[in-house]
């Protein structure tokens, strides 16, 4: 192989590593039971420039963005059309607040087990990147605050 060639290909690696503006950090789908229909999704996203959540895509579930509000006395858990994710800020995505809400489950989720997801990302000139991320399974007793 010459030396252009290589440092062809070095440079086009480099670049798209520079075109990523999302990082995913400490992703993981808490695990169900047999006869469960959902369950729940969670990560850190962080973007270098002003972004939003807008699909989060997965064959083994219809999923959705959802955020958990208290409405009164009573905490209530809704659809919302997409996540805002500031330039610079983590946003994180768990238990009690926005979360992947995973529905219509086609298997059981079990421990030691990925999920494939894709997360759909749209920035504010509306072009859109796919973030494609094996999400591990935890048992449903696991907290990503406690690792």
């Amino acid at each position: 192989m010459n030396k252009q060639f290589f440092a062809l290909l070095l440079s086009m690696a480099v670049s798209s590593c520079a075109l990523a503006q999302v990082s995913v950090s400490q992703p993981w789908v808490r695990a169900s039971v047999p006869a469960a229909k959902a369950t729940g999704a969670f990560m850190l996203l962080k973007s270098t420039r002003d972004a939003r959540l807008i699909e989060v895509r997965t064959s083994v579930a219809d999923a959705e963005i959802h955020e958990m509000v208290m409405d009164g006395q009573m905490m209530k858990m809704h659809q919302i059309a997409g996540l805002d994710l500031p330039a610079g800020q983590e946003v994180k995505l768990a238990s009690g607040g926005y979360h992947i809400m995973l529905m219509n489950l086609k298997r059981q989720m079990k421990e030691g087990e990925t999920v494939p997801m894709t997360l759909v990302i749209q920035y504010p000139d509306k072009k859109t990147e796919s973030i494609a991320v094996a999400v591990p399974i935890k048992t449903p007793t696991h907290s990503a605050a406690a690792h």
